[in-house]
């Protein structure tokens, strides 16, 4: 019999062995009930894998379907996700890789989706890929994957219309700017890649494998197919793209070679169609190969194209903001004929300045007598426009800039477009706080001063006046097709819309562009030719160095389908600068529908002036084209 010393001993065990079994039993509950489904996806990930399969984004065509971005077959190393990995296996992946354990650590610090593999190198190459197979003992949770390597099979071209794409950044993520992506997917960065990002991505899939202890695959599962991207059929006619961009970058060297322009080493190139805002050809210069970016742009290719002063990545045409110089004189002349300020045939006196404002003339002090519209703006006269400015005031000059669109995006389907400046009393208040003066609307009425427009801007000024009035928004991508070839849908755009300024005015312009191109104006040498051409010359000044040269035209005139814009910068007179790319644009488009021979003679020396007029003279040339100074005007 137990004495009570004992039967208390005995109760505070069996009162300790109850508490024990609570505890347990506690745990145990709590581990089936609450913490079951996270333990049991812990010991199926010991045995059970899964894995993304990525969606090939979709190809990108020309408007003729001329593939311009397609994808490569292409493997790429991951590493499964672990609560932890051993000092020696990271580094003996970061000595196979080439790439820092800071960089892979950083990797799985982002990656936020535990059972999501980290990419950690892709396009890798077969020597690659047979050392890591040769070497996975060594390196557990490392797997070799096979996924589409986005490919631009013609480096620079139409980089800044087409983009480039990467990995997503945890911060891309983290702001929303994709929504519903895993950690290194890929993504669109710039251009039609990053517009339309969503539509070319497509749906990753997914499969499931049951693999041992060492990592070998044992059974394969059910896989979800990944679905792909839908194709975008563009506008750009790959023959006038690739033209041109021969030539503008032909044609900057001579400028520099020749010392007509040494720093000419930028330019921005747009082609499109006035009838409906088709975009034909995008070229911004200098340029970059899109390929570089694929697979994570090395520091040295970095630093060479992000410390550029010419600025590559940026989309010159879009986001250039630049004084438009005499081209904006149809603004000035659009106002002066809907207020009635002026006659078609009224003559008004040049006599080398404004009596209003002495100062003001034109370049060099020429004298170019009496002068009509039509003259006038053939030989880019800047006093009869000063006078102009005068008649119709700075407020109207700002209202019909406005009305032909500048000063607001156009709406083309790229990311980065810049609005421009247009000039006004309030915007010299803003920047300089002080009084309008009407030397700042003479600067105004010929496009300088506080003007600035993008080469866009300018195409889509020249468009209205091309089409006889209605504005269109300019656009890249024409279908959106399935993987068929069918079509998905249109992209919607906003219908033309005439603007508020009369025919007749209309005509007016039309009239003075196309003498330009002709016999004592400013570009004669577009007269050789098959078609007319109606153009407009132009220099924007440039605080920073030489004067920028600026060209647009048209063409044909009786029935136009093409309007070309072009700036160099620092390039000088736009005549010399400008103008033989856009007449290189008008020769490639009038070989494409016959209307002149395929191979050229060779060209003799350019004897065209700047914004000035110009004698007759044969067709410029990259490489022949020579500057003889005379008398410009603007």
């Amino acid at each position: 019999m137990l004495n009570k010393k004992q039967t208390l001993r005995l109760q505070t065990m069996l009162g300790l062995c109850l508490v024990l079994f609570a505890i347990l039993l506690g745990r145990m509950v709590y581990l089936q009930l609450w913490r079951g489904e996270y333990y049991t996806k812990q010991s199926d990930g010991n045995r059970l894998r899964q894995s993304r399969i990525i969606a090939p984004r979709g190809l990108i065509f020309d408007k003729d379907g001329k593939e311009l971005v397609n994808n490569l077959p292409g493997y790429a190393v991951v590493l499964q996700k672990q609560p932890d990995y051993k000092p020696e296996t990271l580094q003996h992946i970061s000595q196979l890789l080439d790439i820092p354990v800071a960089d892979i650590q950083k990797k799985i610090k982002e990656s936020r989706n535990y059972y999501e593999p980290i990419l950690l190198k892709s396009d890798l190459s077969l020597e690659l890929v047979t050392k890591i197979e040769e070497q996975r003992r060594y390196m557990p949770g490392v797997m070799l994957s096979v996924q589409p390597i986005r490919n631009y099979p013609y480096k620079e071209l139409a980089v800044h219309a087409l983009g480039y794409v990467g990995e997503v950044s945890s911060y891309e993520i983290e702001k929303g700017l994709f929504k519903n992506i895993a950690q290194g997917s890929i993504v669109g960065k710039s251009g039609l890649e990053k517009s339309y990002d969503k539509v070319l991505r497509g749906e990753d899939g997914a499969f499931m494998e049951e693999v041992d202890v060492a990592g070998n695959v044992v059974k394969h599962y059910d896989s979800v197919q990944p679905v792909p991207g839908k194709n975008l059929q563009l506008t750009l006619d790959f023959r006038l793209q690739k033209a041109l961009e021969d030539f503008t970058d032909n044609h900057l060297a001579y400028l520099r070679r020749s010392g007509l322009a040494p720093r000419a080493r930028a330019a921005a190139v747009v082609a499109l169609d006035p009838r409906n805002g088709a975009v034909r050809a995008m070229v911004s210069r200098p340029g970059y190969d899109p390929n570089l970016f694929v697979h994570g742009i090395s520091s040295k290719d970095w630093n060479r194209i992000n410390n550029d002063d010419a600025y590559p990545l940026n989309n010159k045409v879009i986001s250039g903001e630049y004084p438009p110089g005499s081209t904006f004189k149809i603004v000035t002349g659009s106002a002066a004929f809907e207020l009635n300020k002026v006659g078609l045939n009224e003559p008004i006196y040049d006599g080398g300045f404004h009596p209003l404002v002495p100062t003001m003339g034109n370049a060099g002090g020429e004298v170019l007598g009496w002068l009509t519209f039509i003259s006038a703006l053939a030989m880019s006269d800047n006093v009869y426009f000063y006078e102009l400015g005068n008649r119709v005031g700075i407020d109207n000059i700002a209202k019909y800039a406005r009305i032909y669109g500048f000063g607001e995006k156009t709406g083309i389907d790229l990311e980065g477009e810049s609005r421009g400046l247009v000039a006004s009393k309030q915007v010299k208040r803003e920047i300089w706080d002080e009084d309008w003066r009407l030397g700042d609307t003479f600067n105004a009425a010929i496009g300088q001063g506080f003007n600035l427009t993008t080469p866009m801007q300018l195409a889509m000024m020249l468009s209205i006046v091309a089409n006889g009035g209605i504005k269109y928004q300019p656009y890249l991508v024409d279908n959106i097709l399935n993987r068929d070839g069918t079509l998905f849908e249109k992209p919607k755009r906003a219908e033309g819309k005439h603007i508020d300024v009369s025919q007749q005015t209309i005509d007016y312009m039309r009239q003075g562009m196309s003498a330009t191109t002709q016999e004592g104006g400013t570009a004669a040498y577009f007269s050789q030719l098959p078609k007319p051409i109606a153009g407009k010359t132009g220099t924007a000044e440039n605080s920073h160095g030489r004067d920028h040269g600026l060209f647009v035209a048209y063409g044909p005139v009786e029935d136009p389908e093409l309007v070309v814009v072009c700036i160099v910068e620092q390039g000088g007179f736009g005549s010399t600068a400008a103008g033989p790319i856009v007449y290189k644009a008008f020769e490639e488009f009038f070989k494409e529908r016959g209307w002149m021979p395929e191979q050229e003679p060779e060209k003799e020396s350019l004897n065209a002036t700047a914004d000035s007029p110009a004698v007759a003279s044969p067709a410029p040339s990259a490489s022949s084209a020579t500057a003889t100074s005379t008398a410009p005007a603007q």
